[in-house]
């Protein structure tokens, strides 16, 4: 396992661009991993690489050939790697557009008077999207409450207030608030259960870059990542949609390929770069384990990665060393409790007598890189139920180190010591 190689972890971090040193600002801890993952080095050389090429896809030419089998790599290494043998996946302008347009697809095929239910926990990428089309299309938006204490919400939570007529459905795979994973597939088989051909989409953007995906297992329809959160770059988002989801009318231009759903030429370096997030989940995977199959080497490395961002996790809240962990810090309070197993790197907390700005600005002096969460049109959902304006977001990756934590600790502490 990754916590006990030292070795790996020093060659882990080493893959990654400005692992411990940010251009700016200079040496750094990285805890806002939540919000922008780091980016792989082979990812940044391959981006540079095809901004340089001029060639398009669609013309009859070596160049353009070779793009075009570029990104049928790509979609055939993202099939290995979030384990779909089904679907397409297509790229789009972000995570967020392309949950908004798969929500609004199903809302507008779906029937007369249906319903669509999704969670209170959800980011505002498919909660709005949902609550938006279902007030276009005329269907009547069903809310399922979270647990507040717990930042999560269940199977049976979704099962209580389903019912035949519902068409579309939204689920919240990982919150970038609390960090707590839910637990997708007995989510979506609650949902079938009820209303067996309802059209379910998963937000999994926050949850990629911390364990594996299977979309076989989970029986849904739709499913979107930002890669800038999984070790690639900003500026497109990747979805996949069932053949179901494919086939439904959609936008599209006029004469174009039924059963394409993009929109103009795709940037093929966007492409080209998912393939190396997978070569690099594969590589990991080689590491950890003894596993010849590629699949089993990208489930080995998701099993490594949570296994070793729970190690970090626990740390923190426990304490490692001789420095007391948040939960031992009278004057720090943990959302989600320190107990949780759902949590998947990432720990929101908050400081006695601080605005949460204050002190992400006291741990960016000591080099501490972590975010202000506020009760905005982003965590509102989450905030507000708990009584809190704000929080600190504190979220990790499996490049991160116990020392790393050790740093954090250190500094929350001296928090308390002063007051």
């Amino acid at each position: 396992m990754i916590q006990e190689n030292a070795a790996l972890q020093a060659v882990i971090r080493d893959r990654f661009a400005h692992v411990d040193n940010c251009p700016f600002q200079g040496p750094r801890v990285f805890f806002e991993n939540a919000g922008g993952a780091l980016t792989l080095r082979t990812v940044a050389e391959t981006s540079a690489r095809f901004a340089a090429i001029p060639d398009n896809q669609g013309r009859d030419n070596v160049a353009s050939r070779g793009l075009v089998d570029v990104i049928n790599r790509a979609r055939a290494d993202l099939g290995v790697f979030m384990n779909a043998s089904s679907g397409q996946f297509f790229a789009g302008e972000s995570g967020t557009e392309l949950l908004f347009r798969m929500i609004r697809t199903a809302c507008v095929a779906a029937p007369a008077g249906a319903k669509v239910i999704g969670s209170s926990i959800e980011h505002p990428a498919s909660r709005s999207a949902a609550r938006r089309w279902a007030g276009v299309a005329g269907l009547e938006y069903v809310n399922v409450p979270h647990d507040d204490a717990s930042g999560c919400v269940t199977a049976q939570d979704y099962a209580a207030l389903m019912t035949p007529d519902v068409a579309v459905a939204t689920i919240l795979h990982a919150s970038p608030v609390t960090g707590m994973g839910m637990d997708v597939a007995a989510i979506a088989r609650a949902i079938r259960a009820v209303s067996p051909d309802c059209m379910i989409i998963v937000d999994g953007i926050q949850h990629a870059a911390h364990g594996q995906m299977d979309i076989d297992s989970y029986d849904i329809d739709g499913y979107a990542i930002s890669p800038y959160k999984v070790f690639s770059r900003h500026g497109y988002g990747i979805a996949w949609i069932s053949d179901r989801m494919t086939a439904l009318p959609h936008d599209m231009l006029i004469g174009a390929p039924e059963s394409s759903w993009e929109f103009g030429t795709r940037d093929t370096g966007a492409y080209a770069t998912m393939s190396d997030v997978v070569a690099y989940f594969d590589w990991l995977g080689g590491e950890v384990s003894g596993e010849t199959d590629r699949r089993k080497r990208i489930e080995a490395a998701g099993r490594a990665i949570h296994a070793y961002e729970t190690h970090l996790t626990d740390a923190m809240i426990n304490g490692t060393g001789n420095l007391p962990g948040l939960r031992d810090m009278d004057h720090v309070t943990i959302l989600g409790g320190a107990d949780n197993p759902a949590r998947e790197g990432l720990v929101s907390v908050v400081v006695a007598g601080r605005p949460s700005s204050e002190v992400v600005t006291i741990l960016n002096e000591q080099g501490i890189r972590t975010h202000t969460r506020k009760a905005d049109h982003y965590s509102g959902n989450v905030l507000e139920p708990l009584g809190l304006s704000d929080c600190i977001r504190i979220s990790l990756c499996h490049y991160n180190s116990l020392a790393e934590v050790a740093r954090l600790l250190s500094v929350l502490r001296e928090l308390g010591e002063t007051g």
